[in-house]
């Protein structure tokens, strides 16, 4: 089929459960792209149709966080653990072993929560996307606190004389994280550039606080933000969008009413600050570690926002020009100086409001003035004199 069939195609499906939004030729793409509403509902559906065989579907929610229990992470976890349909232990570990999948996972992001699955085979593409379906609004974890306990967090006791131990799966992952420097630096940029939105708060769960949540409110959580009026599904390939879009109707969709839970998912923009600040944290290190030149020092700008096209390619291009190219001009000049040994940047663009950091590692505080005059006498020539045309190319 050729672009002016699906075209065709898409244009004229006419479902009476959804409302059409918007129809667009993604010809760089040789694509036809349909954008939906389910009425009832109000699940929005975007649909990418085209020849490609590894056919994608998502399911995400916004999940902002209001605390650091890590909530929206362990309803990430517990969805996967049975559902109404699959009442088995653990179905995404059996999908994994027998589903001829060519991606499957599910992720939670500082302020989102998404399911994605594909596969080049049609059967097995169906039963995985009825498998995340039922999942996501029909968990198990309703009817059995135990995945709350297992996922989450739950006392342990070895031994009747033994000390009282926290376990869980979350827990225990960001107990992992939270070991690691880098880790926790970038989760405390964003609580230093986000005081007073929901950015500052973890979503995967801070382990200090993950034994704060309770079972009644992770519940309540799921309940309220785990409907389709919060949704956004994601269809992308070579398949009968109209059979799809019909099964979701059918099989989930119309069991929803959009006034049925008011909720609040909205992410607010943090109002720019009056002034450069700075901030300085600890971190452990082992016993053997030297306190010597072994500081992080960490250089961060809030960027536009997200939905900003140009920013968003233009600052991976500068990104490119300045850290990531070998002799990148910004790195190059700050290991020349000795500000540190490593040096590396981050473009952080899942969140509404896009953060660029430059990290130098093994460095020491002493060094933060020199740190930040080399960044600012390399952008200011950069303003004067602009950027080798070669190296933008390259990026």
């Amino acid at each position: 089929m050729n672009l002016n069939e699906r075209m065709n195609a898409v244009s004229g499906l006419n479902l009476p459960e959804y409302e059409l939004i918007d129809v667009k030729e993604l010809s760089d793409i040789n694509s036809a792209g349909l954008l939906l509403r389910h009425k009832k509902s109000g699940a929005r559906v975007v649909v990418i149709s085209n020849d490609d065989n590894n056919k994608v579907f998502s399911i995400g929610f916004k999940t902002p966080p209001n605390n650091d229990t890590g909530l929206q992470h362990i309803i990430e976890h517990s969805t996967l653990c049975g559902s109404r349909k699959y009442p088995v232990k653990d179905p995404f570990v059996e999908l994994c072993k027998g589903s001829l999948n060519t991606f499957l996972n599910a992720m939670t992001y500082a302020d989102k929560t998404i399911y994605p699955v594909a596969s080049c085979n049609d059967a097995d593409f169906k039963n995985i996307m009825d498998v995340y379906m039922d999942a996501v609004f029909y968990p198990n974890m309703y009817n059995n606190k135990k995945i709350f306990m297992q996922e989450g967090w739950h006392h342990e006791l070895d031994s009747k004389d033994g000390a009282i131990t926290y376990n869980g799966v979350v827990y225990n992952e960001m107990k992992g994280v939270y070991s690691s420097p880098d880790d926790v630096l970038f989760r405390l940029t964003f609580v230093s550039l986000f005081p007073d939105t929901t950015y500052r708060f973890e979503s995967g769960g801070d382990p200090d606080h993950i034994p704060e949540l309770s079972y009644e409110e992770f519940l309540d959580y799921h309940h309220r933000f785990y409907h389709p009026v919060n949704s956004y599904i994601y269809l992308y390939g070579d398949m009968d969008i109209r059979e799809r879009l019909e099964y979701l109707d059918r099989e989930y969709l119309k069991d929803f009413d959009a006034a049925e839970v008011v909720v609040d998912s909205s992410i607010e923009l943090q109002k720019p600050f009056d002034k450069m600040t700075e901030e300085e944290h600890f971190y452990a290190v082992t016993e053997d570690e030297p306190l010597e030149d072994n500081s992080y020092i960490s250089y961060n700008k809030v960027i536009g926002t997200a939905t900003d096209p140009l920013i968003y390619i233009a600052v991976q291009i500068l990104d490119y020009c300045l850290i990531a190219a070998p002799g990148a001009r910004l790195k190059q000049a700050l290991v020349d100086k000795g500000v540190g040994t490593d040096v590396y940047s981050n473009f952080e663009t899942s969140v509404y409001q896009p953060v660029y950091s430059v990290v130098v590692k093994n460095s020491s505080i002493s060094k933060k003035k020199l740190f930040i005059d080399t960044i600012n006498e390399v952008l200011e020539d950069i303003l004067e004199n602009g950027i080798d045309m070669r190296m933008i190319d390259a990026g």
